[in-house]
């Protein structure tokens, strides 16, 4: 597989001038640093690369407007995007509200309905036939149905196919920050047509959070305010994990650094961490040369801007390697650290290409040239933090930036056909050499996914801290922390225990606000059926009963 997908990308090169043993050259470097688990690419390369489909992007935005020709327009070519294995972004402010009227003598259906027709089809068809399809599902805070939204998924199972967040304003959160009322505007004229507490909307949604994991939150003017293209117009959406705010038609490639393969000696080899940055760099803007585009529009927005998202996976283990506790403010230095020194090598990497390739198209006007970043670049982003899932499986590593989720558990994947059990390999080795380490230990570690309270050093306790053993606060902190170096957004779940409160969702989505990330996910353990992850104790809870006594009858009154 990873020789097909390289030889494919190196391909690519081509077109600047490299002859057959370049490209062989260049083949074999992409070879090794996916067959080293320094770097993998997201899913549809790996899976297209070569084949007939060809499709090698993992994350789209389609545009929405209101009109129920344009709708299933929209609704067709999320299906051929489906088809190939790319996920799908929309925002569905530009929809005029429920009841709203249409040519005189209709009423609308509002965005919510459209939601579930656009769930529907997605249920038909699996991504590239081998996965389900994923979408985001984004309102503005200040469109008219946006209570009816905040609550669309709180009964179980509806909008399976769906992420959903709110498109949070500036003037928003400053109407919370007073208790005040704001402003609900209906998109079909862009006039006021009612107000809503800020702060009864903001229980709600955290409320909602809290039973099902929906909504998340956009924070949709920090967003457009740091936009690399702001002359091309506004973002309004993102893909359905929350890391890549899209232009309409625009898709982004993505791919990991492995941190944890880059650990030689108990210590971090950044020179050879520098070195997979800059190789990712190249082989994701081969990527964009390779791709065959599932639509035309999509083709010529995404070569006009030539995004690409260059990330991390292997944090967690990194730590642990160093000896370094999640839950710790050295993490948090460490993490400011290698966020700059991605950025600043995946920059220098972009600014190369640009100097043998030429500069994306819409450099001229763009925000890096209009403030003075040093230039031109390849590529208008060139870094995100996406949660791979699928890759930090095939590279044996933490996903993306979180912490380990359970020393030991068991992962479903296939639609819930396979069930595959891991073991931290970290928690062996580290026992061993401290002593503590038992075959009594291991069976406990397996049958709860955590080290016991008792007869373990305190050392060992806080280095392997699992997610729902580290502070919710912790979490945001270390978003943040990277966050201040990625140039799209950061893909991070708050994962809360059974036991946490709405109020906990309230307290996470306000700090994220004042830390500055982009957006916020949380998900409360057992409120979703089909929960990916799961502890080996015992099966996921995705019932009623996971839920607060009275509110899903409430949801459904």
């Amino acid at each position: 597989m990873l020789w097909r997908v390289a030889r494919v990308v190196a391909a690519a090169e081509e077109r600047y001038g490299a002859d057959a043993a370049a490209q062989t050259g260049t083949a074999e470097s992409f070879y090794r640093l996916m067959a080293e688990r320094r770097f993998l690419p997201n899913s549809p390369t790996l899976g297209n690369a070569g084949r007939t489909r060809g499709q090698l992007s993992a994350c789209f935005v389609l545009p929405l407007e209101d009109s129920l020709d344009q709708i299933f327009e929209t609704v067709k070519n999320a299906a051929r995007i489906h088809g190939t294995g790319g996920g799908t972004g929309f925002s569905f402010s530009r929809l005029r509200p429920r009841d709203d009227l249409v040519r005189d003598y209709g009423k609308a259906s509002g965005p919510v309905a459209f939601l579930e027709v656009f769930d529907a089809a997605t249920g038909a068809i699996k991504q590239g036939g081998v996965r389900r399809g994923a979408n985001m599902g984004i309102l503005r805070v200040d469109h008219p149905d946006i209570l009816e939204f905040v609550r669309a998924k709180r009964s179980i199972g509806k909008l399976s196919h769906f992420n959903i967040s709110v498109a949070v304003t500036d003037a928003f959160m400053s109407a919370l920050a007073a208790d005040e009322r704001y402003a609900l505007v209906n998109p079909r004229h862009g006039e006021a047509t009612g107000e809503l507490s800020a702060r009864e909307v903001w229980e709600e949604l955290s409320r909602s959070a809290w039973t099902t994991g929906d909504p998340g939150l956009i924070f949709i003017d920090r967003i457009n305010a740091a936009a690399p293209t702001p002359q091309l117009g506004a973002i309004e959406s993102t893909n359905p994990c929350g890391e890549l705010p899209l232009l309409p038609y625009e898709s982004c490639n993505l791919g990991s650094v492995n941190l944890a393969a880059h650990l030689s000696g108990g210590a971090l080899d950044e020179e050879a961490l520098r070195e997979s940055i800059r190789l990712g760099v190249r082989f994701l803007d081969d990527v964009i040369d390779a791709n065959e585009f599932p639509l035309e529009q999509i083709a010529q927005v995404t070569r006009q801007t030539r995004k690409i998202g260059l990330g991390v996976m292997g944090w967690a283990d990194l730590l642990i390697g160093l000896g370094i506790p999640y839950a710790s403010e050295a993490a948090l230095a460490l993490a400011d650290r290698l966020g700059g020194l991605l950025l600043e090598t995946a920059r220098e990497a972009s600014r190369e290409l640009a100097r043998a390739r030429g500069p994306f198209p819409a450099w001229e006007g763009s925000r890096w040239q209009r403030e003075g970043v040093e230039g031109p670049l390849r590529n208008s982003t060139t870094t995100t933090i996406a949660p791979t899932g699928t890759i930090s499986i095939l590279a044996g590593c933490s996903s993306g930036i979180e912490p380990v989720y359970a020393l030991a558990y068991r992962r479903t994947a296939l639609d819930g056909e396979a069930e595959l059990t891991f073991v931290h390999p970290g928690l062996a080795a580290h026992g061993e050499r401290e002593g503590y380490w038992s075959e009594e230990l291991a069976q406990e570690v397996l049958s709860r996914g955590t080290l016991p309270s008792e007869g373990i050093p305190a050392e060992a306790r806080e280095l392997f801290r699992t997610a729902h053993e580290v502070e919710p606060a912790w979490h945001v902190r270390h978003q943040a922390a990277w966050q201040g170096h990625i140039e799209n957004a950061v893909s991070k779940t708050v994962n809360l225990p059974r036991s946490s409160q709405p109020q906990d969702v309230d307290a996470i989505y306000r700090l994220a606000w004042e830390l500055g990330c982009k957006g916020i996910t949380v998900y409360r353990d057992g409120s979703h059926e089909g929960q990916v992850l799961s502890h080996p104790q015992g099966p996921a809870c995705g019932g009623p009963e996971c839920a607060e006594p009275g509110l899903l009858e409430e949801a459904a009154e």
